[in-house]
């Protein structure tokens, strides 16, 4: 599916990044294994989990390369492009898979708690796919894969700053695909349930966790990189802008933000029309105020 193409993968060194790092080799992929190896807040480095990654993938006789670049860093960014251009000759593709987690209610989190998981998921994915593009553009080819969430596109309860920082990869990457178009550079997001050290940090602390978080562990990582490998082959070149949900074995397109329902009155709003007219009009189309969990309810297949 991706034979001869260039792919950075990162946050590749264990979890969803590395099983996508896999599969992307083992269809023809050359791959660039970033992962500073740092714990799941984003502390330490250990250059051992992206090497790990690499000696299976040349052991299953393909080609990678390790990179402990930090994300969060623009020039680190850069240099992670530039080794895959110097290794291999060009970058066809780039996986914006790292990121950490700060989980914290909203009203105790610290701006260091929010700053920090934003550096890494949302600056991380702008700084790496910023430092792509130029290539991309004068080849006029390329890809781009973000990791979402459905934390973020749907919600969840005490990752205000993972959650803000996954719906701004949404629009990211739908600004990018808008922006390079024009240069045959496509942009699309996968939201990825999987059980991996970041769904490790979810709470546990009551009945419904618990068993949510059993039902996740039934949703192995090596099941988000098929659409992965196959976003980045030649065959998705008609898929650009557009946002997937992976679950086990279901694969979801998801919805994008587009007006629900209108009111209008010829002679303008005021406050009070509004809460006598207009609301109660729009009332019952009101997007619930949900967490993902409650939205998707049933049993993965």
């Amino acid at each position: 599916m991706v034979e001869g193409k260039v792919v950075l993968v990162t946050g590749a060194g264990g979890g969803i990044g590395r099983d996508i790092a896999l599969l992307m080799a083992r269809h023809g992929a050359r791959v660039v294994v970033n992962d500073v190896g740092a714990s799941v807040s984003g502390e330490g480095a250990d250059v051992g989990p992206a090497q790990k990654v690499v000696d299976e993938i040349v052991s299953a006789g393909g080609e990678a390369v390790a990179n402990t670049d930090s994300v969060s860093d623009p020039a680190a960014a850069a240099r992670m492009v530039e080794q895959a251009v110097q290794q291999y000759g060009r970058i066809d593709c780039v996986v914006n898979n790292a990121g950490i987690l700060r989980d914290r209610f909203f009203h105790k989190m610290t701006a260091e708690e929010f700053d920090a998981v934003l550096k890494v998921h949302l600056y991380g994915s702008f700084y790496v796919s910023r430092a792509a593009a130029n290539y991309f553009k004068e080849q006029e080819s390329g890809c781009f894969v973000h990791m979402t969430s459905t934390s973020g596109l749907i919600g969840n309860l005490g990752q205000a700053n993972y959650n803000a920082a996954k719906l701004g990869i949404m629009a990211l990457s739908k600004s990018i695909a808008l922006d390079m178009e024009k240069f045959n550079v496509r942009s699309n997001c996968v939201a990825p349930f999987a059980y991996s050290r970041m769904i490790g940090a979810i709470p546990t602390d009551t009945p419904e966790q618990q068993a949510r978080v059993e039902k996740i562990k039934q949703m192995t990582p090596a099941k988000i990189a098929p659409i992965c490998v196959y976003l980045a082959s030649d065959q998705a070149a008609e898929v650009n802008a557009q946002v997937f949900a992976v679950r086990n074995n279901e694969i979801f397109l998801m919805s994008q933000p587009r007006p629900i329902r209108s009111v209008q009155r010829s002679e303008g709003w005021t406050p009070e029309s509004l809460a006598e007219h207009g609301m109660p009009a729009l009332k019952g189309s009101f997007i619930p105020v949900e967490r993902s969990g409650e939205v998707f309810t049933w049993d993965p297949v």
